[in-house]
């Protein structure tokens, strides 16, 4: 998450959040939280619907799941921790879905190859049945043969 977006969430002034971020930078690692450079910026700004008048100064800070709890430590408002508690229900929520949507890809997999080979077996006896009668009307338009009674 962005540190504009965050500030947003925790209702104070992006210059504070990075200011008590800066005061406390040991506990921010570069996998909790790093800058985004010009490229990266331009690319995320194309993506905006609506521009923020004036636009930024600097370039903004990107927060990781482990940053993002990390500023519960650093930010002591009541509505930081309400905001931090909800984030992280949610960075908990969608690490459940992809581990489930993997399980169940996973499974589905392994049942295709188990039951493969069986589906295809009632197919062939669907299809036969169902071609039955095209198959007993060839029958009767052959001409016999073999040896005639006398």
């Amino acid at each position: 998450m962005l540190d504009f977006d965050l500030s947003e969430l925790y209702e104070i002034e992006t210059r504070v959040l990075n200011q008590a971020v800066k005061r406390n930078i040991n506990r921010f690692p570069q996998d909790f939280m790093f800058q985004l450079n010009e490229i990266e910026f331009t690319n995320l700004k194309s993506q905006f619907v609506t521009s923020r008048w004036g636009g930024t100064r600097k370039l903004p800070f990107a927060f990781t799941e482990q940053g993002v709890a990390m500023l519960s430590s650093v930010l002591h408002s009541s509505k930081a921790i309400e905001v931090n508690i909800s984030i992280m229900r949610a960075f908990v929520y969608f690490r459940q879905l992809i581990l489930s949507n993997k399980q169940l890809s996973n499974k589905l997999v392994a049942m295709e190859e188990k039951y493969n080979k069986k589906f295809k077996d009632v197919f062939e006896a669907l299809n036969y049945l169902l071609n039955k009668d095209k198959q007993v009307e060839e029958v009767k338009v052959r001409t016999k043969i073999g040896f005639r009674k006398p």
